[in-house]
């Protein structure tokens, strides 16, 4: 059975389980978002989805 999840609920999950059970505080996560958000803008951007593609890839065990 396959189950799809899109990334950005995983990762939202993980921010909450971080704010939640490690004590990491909310204005802390916001500014790690905002770090990503405007990180996306520059031209580091390209090799970032690459990167995450292929991560993802062979967790996921579509690329070998």
């Amino acid at each position: 059975m396959t189950v799809s999840l899109p990334l950005v609920f995983v990762l939202g999950v993980i921010a909450w389980a971080a704010i939640k059970f490690l004590g990491i505080r909310v204005w802390a996560a916001v500014v790690i978002a905002l770090f990503g958000f405007w990180l996306s803008h520059t031209f580091l951007a390209p090799a970032i989805e690459t990167g995450t593609r292929s991560g993802v890839g062979v967790v996921d065990g579509t690329r070998k």
